[in-house]
């Protein structure tokens, strides 16, 4: 199921839009479908991984658990020798 929306653009913006999607052989309803979806994935995955963080930081908060700077350094070292190994807490 599709809905129509309509959004209001100043002339500058309607203008670039309308120059790239010539440029790019495209319409310009494709080109702000293609930004909408884009905008919405990489703000998903911002709130997702923050949502993550603020529960190892609720996590931290609970049991004092820290992964100390050797540890990662180590870690890190070893990776840049080609040396993977799952990290582990």
């Amino acid at each position: 199921m599709t809905t129509t929306l309509g959004v209001k653009l100043n002339d500058d913006t309607r203008t670039r839009l309308k120059s790239l999607a010539s440029k790019k052989n495209r319409t310009s309803h494709w080109l702000m479908r293609e930004a909408i979806e884009e905008y919405l994935n990489k703000q998903e995955l911002y709130e997702k991984e923050k949502d993550e963080d603020l529960e190892d930081y609720e996590e931290y908060l609970q049991t004092g658990e820290y992964i100390d700077n050797q540890s990662v350094i180590q870690w890190l070292t070893a990776l840049s020798e080609g040396k993977f190994t799952p990290w582990d807490k």
